[in-house]
């Protein structure tokens, strides 16, 4: 039988602003009960999640090591709050036209390569790095968005690596990082 485990691609930031990120998401579950983006560490997606086989995650990687190594690095800064209606809290993602070209090739190289289907959020990429969503009550939704500008939480960083993840027992973990050119 063919075991399919789930992946995605992402950028993460460096320790220290993971950190706060994530605290920032626990403090979120504590008072306002949503734990759904606990579920994956602080985060700005390239690829969403898509279905692989287990058997060739070596033919995965190598693939996309390829495709990162002909790549730039760049940097990305992260302020303000915005959502996606109603269901979705996020913090804004300033992004450099380098980033939003490798997103847009590694769809086509995705496509073409490995044979991966495009999502809806491949063809419409918006970078941000999600703090609350799927679980968050509609009552509490505009007290966690004042709750989040109150923070003025803000940051930039150098991205010089892309991450892989694989879901294990409901938890998003990265299992290997592909370098980018200096």
């Amino acid at each position: 039988m063919k075991v399919m485990d789930k992946y995605f691609l992402a950028v993460l930031p460096p320790a220290v602003y993971l950190d706060q990120v994530e605290e920032l998401k626990r403090v979120i579950h504590e008072k306002f009960g949503c734990k759904y983006a606990r579920k994956s560490p602080a985060h700005v997606t390239l690829k969403m999640p898509f279905s692989f086989s287990a058997k060739r995650e070596e033919h995965l990687k190598e693939s996309l090591t390829s495709y990162f190594s002909t790549h730039h690095s760049f940097r990305i800064g992260i302020n303000q709050v915005g959502t996606f209606g109603r269901r979705v809290i996020y913090l804004k993602v300033n992004a450099p036209q380098a980033m939003i070209d490798i997103q847009a090739g590694l769809k086509t190289y995705c496509q073409r390569e490995l044979h991966l289907l495009p999502e809806l959020s491949d063809r419409n990429y918006h970078p941000h790095m999600t703090v609350a969503f799927k679980d968050l009550k509609a009552s509490y939704f505009d007290d966690l968005v004042r709750f989040l500008k109150l923070q003025k939480v803000g940051f930039s960083f150098d991205v010089d690596r892309v991450f892989l993840l694989r879901k294990a027992q409901g938890i998003w973990e990265p299992i290997h990082e592909f370098a980018l050119l200096e």
